[in-house]
C-alpha cells in the first residue's frame, strides 16, 4: 500500500524547508514520517492515507470547542460572506477587545495582532518604551515566539546574560536578556539586586507548555510580583499558550485564587483567542497601552490585525466557553485522561508524572513533576519516542515531542478518554 504521507513529505522537503512550515512537525525528535492531514472533525483528525486519529494538539491549544464546531462555523462562513480583509476598522475588532477584557480584568486595553510571536515581541517593545528602561527577565524553558531578543538559551552561571539560540541572531541583540531557572527564587533575587533598576519587565510562561507542561510554584510567583513591584519592573504574563485554555480568567485567575490581589501588568495572548484563526492580542492597563502608536511613541502596526474572519473566529469561541458549567466539564475530561494515564502506566510499571490545569495537560517519564527546565531535559527521550509512535500506530494523535504540553477539547468523549488510556495501557506495557 502507497504510503501518502511519505509522497507528501519526500514532496515537501523539495520545497520547503525541512518539509515542514513550523520545525516540531517534522518528527525530528521522534523519528518517522509526519502526518499530513486531510480534514478534522470534533476530537479527531484523518491523515493522507484516511487513518483516524484521537487528536489531543487540537491545532496546538485553539481548538478548545474541537474541530469544525457548528456554531463557530457559521460565524466564520458568515464573516468571510462580508469580505476577508479591509485594512480598515471593523466593530468585530471592538467586540473581542470587549468581551477579552470581561474575562481578564487585569487589562483595561488590548492590542489585536496575528501571532504569538508579534503579542510578545510587542509587549517586550512597550514595556521597554513605558519604563525607559532595555534589560528583562526571561525563563530557560519559557517560549515567547521567535523574535530576536527573545530566541535565548540560559547562561552558563547565575545571573547571567544569555547566548542566542538561533544562528541569525547577533550577541548584542541579546546582551539585555537575562534568562534564569524557573522556580528559582533565589536566582530571582539576585537578579533583581544586581540589575534592579535596569529592568524593564520580567516575562513569563505562567504554566509553562514548551517544556511540557510545568508550572511556576505559587511562592515564586508570589515573588516574581513583589520584586517587580519594588523595583518598578513590569511583569508580563505570557498566556498565548494558557489564555482561556486553562480557565476562563486564564492562569492569572488561577494564582488570584492564591495569592491574594494577585495581577500581572500585561498580557500576552493568541491561540484560545482565535479559536484556530491567526489572531493573538497583548493587552494591559490604561496608562502603559496608551504608550502605544498612535497615541503614544511605541510603534507597532499590522496590516491583517483585526482581520475580520478572524475575529469572528475567535469571537464566537470565546462566547462559547464563557457558558456556565463548561470549565467544570472540560477539567473535569482533563483530569479523567490524567488519572487514567497515570493509573496504566502504574500498572506497568513505568515511571510517570503528570498535571493538568482545564483544558491543558503534561506528563513526564519521571517518578515526580519537575520545576524547571533542568529537570524536565532529564526525562527519558527514547522511551517517550517509544511511547509516542505506540500511540500513534494505534490512533492517538500527542504531541511529537517530549517537551510539548498536550489539550482535551470540549468535543472529547468519555469514549475517547476511555479509549485513549486503553491504548497507553497496552503501550506502557511495552516500555
Amino acid at each position: 500500500m502507497t504510503d501518502r504521507n511519505q509522497e507528501l513529505f519526500d514532496r515537501a522537503a523539495q520545497v520547503i524547508p525541512g518539509g515542514v512550515n513550523s520545525p516540531v512537525r517534522a518528527f525530528r525528535a521522534v523519528g518517522g514520517t509526519p502526518r499530513f492531514v486531510q480534514r478534522a472533525q470534533g476530537a479527531y483528525f484523518w491523515d493522507a492515507n484516511g487513518q483516524k486519529y484521537i487528536d489531543y494538539i487540537g491545532s496546538w491549544g485553539p481548538m478548545i470547542l474541537g474541530h469544525g464546531n457548528p456554531v463557530v462555523l457559521e460565524a466564520v462562513q458568515k464573516a468571510a460572506l462580508d469580505g476577508f480583509s479591509f485594512g480598515a476598522p471593523t466593530e468585530r475588532e471592538i467586540e473581542l477587545a470587549e468581551e477579552i477584557l470581561k474575562h481578564v480584568p487585569s487589562m483595561e486595553m488590548v492590542r489585536l495582532v496575528s501571532s504569538g510571536t508579534e503579542a510578545g515581541m510587542s509587549a517586550l517593545r512597550l514595556a521597554r518604551g513605558a519604563t525607559g528602561r532595555n534589560k528583562f527577565i526571561k525563563f530557560e524553558g519559557c517560549y515567547h515566539g521567535h523574535a530576536d531578543a527573545l530566541l535565548v538559551k540560559a547562561g552558563s552561571g547565575l545571573a547571567t546574560f544569555g547566548n542566542p539560540t538561533s544562528a541569525g541572531v547577533p550577541p548584542e541583540v541579546v546582551r539585555d536578556t537575562l534568562v534564569l531557572e524557573y522556580n528559582n527564587i533565589e536566582q530571582l533575587e539576585e537578579a533583581f539586586k544586581l540589575h534592579g533598576k535596569e529592568l524593564a519587565c520580567v516575562m513569563i510562561e505562567p504554566i509553562a507548555g514548551n517544556m511540557n507542561f510545568v508550572r511556576a510554584s505559587v511562592p515564586f510567583m508570589k515573588r516574581c510580583r513583589e520584586l517587580c513591584t519594588e523595583h518598578g519592573a513590569l511583569f508580563v504574563f505570557d498566556e498565548v499558550m494558557s489564555g482561556f485554555r486553562v480557565a476562563l480568567g486564564s492562569a492569572q485567575s488561577v494564582y488570584a485564587q492564591l495569592i491574594p490581589g494577585f495581577k500581572p501588568d500585561m498580557t500576552v495572548l493568541g491561540k484560545v483567542i482565535g479559536g484556530g484563526m491567526p489572531l493573538a492580542a497583548f493587552g494591559g492597563p490604561r496608562e502603559i497601552m496608551r504608550q502605544l502608536a498612535p497615541t503614544g511613541p511605541v510603534y507597532q502596526a499590522g496590516t491583517l490585525s483585526g482581520n475580520p474572519v478572524a475575529t469572528a473566529c475567535g469571537l464566537a469561541t470565546l462566547r462559547e466557553i464563557a457558558k456556565p458549567g463548561f470549565f467544570d466539564a472540560l477539567s473535569a475530561r482533563t483530569q479523567s485522561l490524567v488519572d487514567g494515564l497515570k493509573g496504566a502506566a502504574a500498572e506497568a510499571g513505568v515511571p510517570f508524572a503528570a498535571d493538568c490545569q482545564g483544558g491543558m495537560f503534561g506528563f513526564f517519564l519521571l517518578p515526580e513533576l519537575p520545576q524547571n527546565y533542568a529537570k524536565v531535559m532529564t526525562s527519558d527521550s527514547p522511551k517517550f519516542n517509544k511511547l509516542f509512535h505506540g500511540l500513534l500506530d494505534r490512533g492517538v494523535y500527542i504531541a511529537p515531542a517530549l517537551y510539548e504540553a498536550g489539550f482535551v477539547s470540549a468535543a472529547h468523549t468519555d469514549a475517547d478518554i476511555a479509549e485513549t488510556v486503553r491504548v497507553a495501557s497496552e503501550v506502557f506495557k511495552t516500555l
